[in-house]
């Protein structure tokens, strides 16, 4: 048996707690000590860094004292999403599932693999519930959906003139990034207008975290049993042409296809990535373009194109730093480490995006000339996001549009001023305070 002790570096402001070794009985691998991701995600370019320097896959303890495996370097992250030895199913392949009841700590991780959908399913299951799913996301229906975003869009923009007059603060993420996407994915589902607040706090709820009490963890429980039933028996009284009346039906024709269960959960997935990840996607492209105005000029000059600018923006700020979980369906070696079945293991979007291997010393520098199209941020393989080309119709329809109609737009603070939202998962700002005239 070969013992791998790493340094246990606590996140800034965490707990360091101590904690009992991750071992592998009669395997290969003894872990005694744990890396500390921060829950509030403050420094996640940094963390990313601090965890690639300890090796290729480094053993973390998540909020509440979840042990897991964090992959550190693209390939390494690529060659794990791709292995079909690794699951999304904890209920067939993580060790610790039957536990999860005695850490009411580990509560906020329910949200995420508690839950029953195409992000939490395996083989068979995944690919039934995927290719119901996939229909709603055809290029066709998105390309329906192109007319709606610049409709919008055009309407936030008039809005947003009208708040930010003679230099005046206004937050570009609540009044343009966020409302876009929220209202394309309520109207996609056929959210009623009195239910979209309490959706939005959902999934803001599920991202944070920052609290991993089983406070927290019970309140998100109760949001998703409240909201997602209200959402699915509107629609079972008033039908409309809306993705959820459709699966509805699907499961009403055939419970076997769909169940109850499946149904409010793949409701609570395809909403909140829905809108969530373009949310953090606009607003840090925005972030970014302000910060390096030589490229936001090169841009507007037509010297490099939207698509571009999207892709950088995924690679160096992922609207998704790190997904929870994956886990070891049998032993899987990477380097001269061994995570053991039954594992947990991270998606670490963020540390890939970053890493020099792949691009360069100068991986952590924004420079949408750099062509990085080949970016994990949408996933890769079986569980690529079906959202994805939504989300880039939605991306260069704001963008394009926000810069042109304010072409002296700049951030209203420091750089350092920024407040990365609460979360190890999300990648994003709470604010993008700007002035949208000099």
């Amino acid at each position: 048996m070969t013992v791998c002790t790493v340094l246990r570096v606590p996140a800034p402001g965490a707990a360091d707690s101590a904690l009992p070794g991750f071992t592998s009985g009669g395997s290969v691998v003894t872990v005694t000590d744990r890396f500390v991701i921060d829950p509030f995600g403050a420094d996640i370019p940094g963390e990313s860094a601090r965890l690639r320097a300890l090796g290729r896959v480094v053993p973390v303890e998540l909020p509440g004292s979840i042990p897991a495996w964090a992959p550190t370097r693209y390939d390494t992250l690529k060659d794990l999403i791709l292995d079909p030895q690794v699951s999304r199913d904890p209920r067939l392949h993580w060790k610790l599932w039957p536990e999860i009841g005695e850490h009411p700590s580990w509560g906020w991780i329910l949200g995420w693999v508690g839950v029953v959908n195409m992000l939490s399913t395996y083989g068979g299951d995944h690919a039934r519930l995927r290719k119901l799913v996939a229909p709603s996301f055809t290029h066709r229906r998105t390309e329906a959906m192109r007319a709606r975003v610049e409709a919008i869009t055009a309407e936030l923009l008039h809005s947003l003139a009208a708040a930010g007059p003679d230099g005046r603060v206004v937050d570009v993420k609540a009044a343009f990034a966020q409302p876009l996407p929220m209202r394309i994915i309520c109207e996609l589902f056929g959210v009623p207008d009195e239910l979209v607040d309490d959706t939005r706090r959902l999934i803001a709820a599920i991202m944070d975290t920052s609290d991993p009490s089983p406070e927290h963890a019970a309140f998100v429980q109760q949001q998703i049993g409240t909201v997602l039933p209200a959402l699915i028996a509107h629609r079972s009284e008033h039908p409309g042409d809306d993705l959820t009346t459709e699966l509805i039906r699907v499961r009403d024709e055939d419970g076997d296809r769909l169940s109850d269960e499946e149904l409010l959960y793949t409701l609570l997935l395809v909403i909140g990535a829905g809108f969530e990840t373009t949310v953090n996607l606009i607003g840090n492209a925005v972030v970014a373009l302000l910060r390096h105005p030589e490229q936001l000029a090169a841009v507007r000059a037509g010297k490099i194109g939207w698509d571009a600018v999207v892709d950088e923006t995924l690679r160096v700020h992922p609207s998704i730093a790190s997904l929870p979980l994956r886990f070891a369906v049998s032993d899987i070696v990477v380097g001269d480490v061994t995570i053991p079945a039954g594992d947990a293991i991270i998606t670490t979007y963020a540390a890939a995006g970053l890493d020099p291997a792949r691009y360069g010393a100068d991986a952590d520098v924004f420079d949408a000339a750099r062509g990085a199209d080949d970016h994990l941020a949408f996933g890769i393989g079986v569980h690529r996001c079906i959202g994805a080309p939504l989300a880039r119709v939605e991306a260069l329809t704001a963008l394009p549009a926000l810069f042109e109609r304010f072409p002296e737009i700049r951030l209203a603070v420091g750089e350092d001023e920024l407040r990365q939202v609460p979360s190890f998962i999300a990648f994003g700002w709470q604010e993008v305070p700007v002035r949208l005239r000099a």
